[in-house]
């Protein structure tokens, strides 16, 4: 089997991953990402507890249990460029012997979860809602250096989205399904959609503050977008990443967002830290349930 050269795995002296600084055995098969690096003892707080705390940039991990199930949460920092480092270092490792430099034979699932904040593009969307990412679509370029296999569900999807987004020259979208059986256990009940994800905070979310935007009324393109019960309903940096990533490494992701903003209101959340809360409880007690 196929050694990896040390420029393309990059492990410390100390037998830890490149980036996210983690022995092999630091990590849970559940892992919740957050991209503030602050929110992950927000998240470890409610574990009965900690047996792994580490840390180097904004890459921050703890790994505990809450009860029987052990659990890891990693924050991100911000963006699918972070995803691409954290995505890639947490299935090596579990799918890389790092001794020989070689991929295990027998390959190992994570089940990913995305605790994160959001707006809402949708008017029917209140601030509060704690919504599922039924699909990642991606406005960043992460997945134009990776291939991608398709569903026909995705394809047919995707072509539609690209049709109505023709006039975005020099963006080629990309789109990612959720995990359906995380979506139906942890996403149970929730409000869902599609959540586009874009490559930064202000004009690639439609906020102009003082550079000129190059594409006009982004929110009102976005928004006006339907195919069937499909529609766009959500803007942030991370989920088409996640998604993407996870299934072309054979892990299983979700989304799920706290809605802190309307887009279409210019409305902004004056309790956010009780709607992220609220997602955090939620998903830990689907997690042991």
């Amino acid at each position: 089997m196929q050694q990896l050269s040390k420029a393309d795995l990059i492990i410390n002296p100390d037998g830890s991953i490149y980036h996210l600084n983690l022995l092999p055995e630091d990590i849970a098969d559940t892992v919740i990402t957050v991209g503030d690096l602050d929110r992950v003892p927000e998240v470890s707080k409610h574990f009965d507890r900690i047996e792994v705390k580490k840390g180097k940039r904004e890459f921050i991990t703890h790994t505990g249990y809450l009860g029987k199930k052990r659990i890891t949460v990693i924050s991100t920092g911000i963006g699918t460029d972070n995803i691409d480092i954290v995505f890639n270092e947490l299935d090596a490792l579990v799918n890389i012997d790092f001794e020989s430099r070689t991929i295990k034979n027998e390959l190992k699932s994570l089940n990913i979860i995305r605790i994160g904040t959001s707006g809402a593009i949708q008017p029917d969307i209140p601030m509060g809602t704690i919504l599922a990412s039924s699909f990642g679509l991606g406005f960043d370029s992460l997945m134009q250096y990776y291939q991608q296999e398709l569903s026909g569900d995705e394809h047919s999807l995707l072509d539609s989205i690209k049709s109505n987004f023709s006039n975005l020259k020099g963006i080629s979208p990309y789109l990612t399904a959720a995990d359906q059986g995380l979506l139906q256990t942890i996403g149970k009940d929730m409000a869902k959609g599609i959540t586009a994800t874009a490559p930064g905070f202000y004009a690639p979310q439609g906020r102009q503050v003082r550079a000129k935007n190059a594409i006009a009324d982004f929110i009102g393109q976005l928004n006006s977008f339907k195919q069937g019960e499909h529609r766009i309903t959500n803007l942030e940096m991370e989920t088409a990443g996640i998604y993407a990533l996870a299934k072309t490494l054979g892990h299983k992701a979700l989304s799920i967002n706290a809605i802190l903003a309307s887009r279409v209101k210019y409305e902004f959340s004056s309790r956010p830290n009780e709607i992220v809360e609220k997602a955090i409880k939620i998903v830990l007690e689907r997690l042991i349930s």
